[in-house]
């Protein structure tokens, strides 16, 4: 299986570096454990690999300007770049002294939420956010069922695997704490963080009130909102914001949270088979995945009033305009009421409904306001492709 894993070509990916790598000659590839960035660089044609966990490769790294002086005009491949004294600098050096020299380099989630790193380097990279498998990497796998891709998740060993991989997941959330959180948010109670880990896994996608977790986790409310904040830097959670005017009928701080992955979602959820009323939640999930993994960023929001109207997904990136989603997983189950709510406060724009049983698009009215029934492929291609800020 092993093999196999490596055979799958991720082209949508491979594509997003080499568009990157002509805007800045270092690109930094992010991304949590096992999502297959190792693989998608040694994937790379024309390109020479460097692992940095070997501590022979480190020797020649060690002056970093001989190293990069001696490469020419290659393309490189920095992977685990963390295990070097100072990574950033050797960076820093090839992105202002060796602009000929393509730099593409990874390592774990806990370096590029460094502050320093990010200093270091702004201006000088571009950024690629490897998701958890998209639906083109569902095409170059050759396999498109969402209800296999929802239940195993989005980590390629995970959803190649032959046998489904129940204690992995466990054993991924040990090498996470392990691995990435202690190397730098020197975080203490492993007990309370993977407490907290699992119940925001298990509650993903709803309204986040820090004080639910308290006492379970047997922690303040002020190290929830720690956890929290570590989550969302090494990409393991995403915190989706309300859009709103301070209108009096909105709600306007409360976040909704998001777990990073469908198999987790559901793993932590004690889901092991899927019924029809499970599939919205995880459909959701893996439309807020495709968009992120589209636009290369985390600008989206959700809106819900005060009256319980809620809208999945708004996002703003056309001259300001609240372009509104909902996700359900058959356009059947679509009700105008919330989308109808939204526009009564800001009329105009586009509103989708995203379902997966929708074949070739089309647009409905209900009431006041037009909506737009998408399948997914369809619908990424209206937003585009984007990029993280550097």
């Amino acid at each position: 299986m092993q093999d196999y894993i490596h055979m799958v070509q991720r082209h949508f990916w491979q594509k997003l570096v080499e568009q990157n790598w002509h805007e800045r000659s270092v690109v930094w590839l992010a991304g949590v454990r096992r999502v297959g960035k190792t693989f998608l660089c040694q994937s790379l044609q024309d390109t020479e690999y460097f692992d940095c966990e070997l501590p022979r490769t480190r020797r020649m790294m060690e002056d970093a300007q001989a190293f990069l002086e001696g490469l020419g005009k290659r393309r490189i491949v920095l992977d685990e770049i963390h295990r070097l004294p100072n990574p950033s600098e050797l960076l820093k050096i090839a992105a202002d002294h060796y602009p000929n020299i393509r730099v593409l380099a990874t390592s774990s989630s806990t370096l590029g939420a460094s502050a320093k790193f990010r200093d270091t380097l702004a201006g000088r990279k571009r950024n690629v956010w490897l998701t958890p498998m998209c639906l083109e990497d569902l095409k170059d796998a050759k396999h498109t069922d969402l209800r296999h891709r929802f239940l195993r998740g989005g980590l390629p060993p995970f959803f190649l695997a032959e046998n489904f991989p129940e204690r992995d997941f466990q054993e991924w959330i040990d090498a996470y704490w392990a691995k990435d959180i202690q190397e730098l948010f020197r975080l203490e109670r492993r007990s309370s963080f993977q407490k907290f880990t699992e119940l925001l896994m298990a509650q993903s996608g709803g309204l986040f009130e820090a004080t639910r977790f308290t006492a379970p986790c047997e922690v303040s409310r002020t190290t929830i909102s720690n956890y929290l904040n570590v989550l969302e830097a090494t990409f393991v959670a995403h915190v989706i914001r309300p859009f709103s005017t301070h209108r009096p009928t909105e709600i306007v701080s409360a976040p909704k949270v998001y777990g990073f992955d469908t198999g987790f979602v559901a793993y932590y959820r004690g889901w092991q088979d899927l019924r029809r009323e499970d599939l919205g939640l995880l459909w959701e999930h893996f439309v807020l995945n495709e968009i992120m993994a589209r636009q290369q960023n985390r600008a989206i929001s959700y809106w819900r009033d005060k009256r319980g109207h809620e809208v999945d997904f708004i996002l703003t990136g056309r001259r300001n305009k609240p372009m509104a989603i909902e996700c359900k997983w058959s356009a059947a189950d679509f009700d105008a009421i919330n989308l109808q709510a939204f526009r009564r406060q800001y009329p105009g724009s586009e509103n989708f409904v995203l379902a997966q049983d929708v074949g070739s698009p089309f647009s409905h009215r209900f009431g006041e306001i037009t909506v737009r029934f998408e399948n997914l492929q369809t619908f990424v291609k209206t937003i585009g492709l984007g990029r993280m800020d550097t």
